[in-house]
């Protein structure tokens, strides 16, 4: 797959996005428009389901709208809420941590630059990355295990790892893809391209995929 025909293939993934079940993370957008809640629900979602992390999310917000509402929770109450989640300890841990980093750091609210959201307890480059572009609607590459895998599996890039890919697809990728990447590679990966036995026969991207490593 080449620069030429990736406006065809983001194009067939637009479609299929739109046919299909939501990522989490952009459901969360859709629905409160909030930053806040964007970056917990991210938070959340590493190593989870978003079938799970949705139920999660569900029962949180309920009682924690804003960083004053995550500081009154009890660190108690909130993993017994977060429990289905994986590493739900951890992330207690850093969400409890939260409210005093924002408050402190940048006067309660979410930043939306890379360099800042890397400061929030819980946050790495993909949860950095995915929060600028999902909350704030800027230009950024969030790169998971969908989008390492697939970009590879396509033959647009040739990389050992996550960061390897971010980087190597800001250098190749066209800047208008950016804000879409992640979401409608992931709706792809869950639904289509599957790590392994990947529905190549349906797939509407077939004529441009080099189908690396399948079988």
């Amino acid at each position: 797959m080449t620069n030429n025909d990736i406006d065809a293939v983001m194009k067939e993934l637009n479609t299929h996005f739109h046919s299909v079940k939501t990522p989490i993370v952009d459901l969360i957008q859709a629905k409160t428009e909030q930053p806040f809640k964007v970056l917990i629900a991210t938070i959340l979602s590493a190593r989870t389901k978003d079938e799970t992390t949705a139920k999660v999310v569900d029962e949180l917000f309920k009682v924690v709208n804003n960083a004053d509402d995550l500081d009154a929770i009890s660190a108690e109450e909130l993993d017994r809420i977060i429990y289905p989640v994986g590493f739900h300890n951890t992330k207690t841990q850093h969400l409890k941590q939260l409210p005093k980093v924002l408050n402190e750091e940048f006067g309660g609210v979410v930043p939306s630059e890379i360099d800042d959201l890397l400061k929030l307890p819980g946050v790495g480059r993909k949860t950095a990355n995915l929060v600028r572009t999902v909350a704030f609607s800027l230009p950024a590459i969030c790169v998971d295990v969908h989008v390492h895998r697939i970009c590879n599996r396509w033959g647009y890039v040739k990389t050992k790892n996550p960061l390897e890919t971010e980087m190597a697809l800001r250098q190749k990728l066209p800047k208008k893809h950016w804000l879409n990447i992640n979401s409608h590679v992931v709706a792809f990966g869950q639904n289509l391209c599957k790590p392994r036995k990947p529905n190549c026969d349906i797939c509407p991207i077939y004529k441009y995929c080099k189908r690396v490593g399948v079988k």
